[in-house]
């Protein structure tokens, strides 16, 4: 099992790549705190600055990293998971 790290995933509902983010992080049994940027304008505000976009997902860390959009290897690599 990955190490447990605080992750907060910044997203939306129609966002096909965070519906794909979130099933694989559950699939997983990563814990996460999930954020709906349409829902929460500070929120979204918040990340485009960080970023410089406004692609979602932003995945953010507690080392203070983040990835936009990430593919499932490399949410997974960051999160500890072996690739299958």
């Amino acid at each position: 099992m990955a190490d447990e790290k605080k992750i907060t995933m910044y997203g939306a509902d129609w966002c096909s790549d965070c519906r794909r983010s979130k099933g694989y992080l559950d699939a997983h049994g990563v814990s996460y705190t999930y954020v709906d940027v349409d829902a929460d304008a500070a929120a979204k505000e918040m990340i485009e600055k960080l970023t410089g976009a406004k692609s979602i997902p932003v995945i953010i860390f507690d080392d203070g990293s983040y990835l936009i959009e990430p593919s499932n290897d490399a949410l997974g690599a960051k999160v500890g998971i072996a690739k299958s």
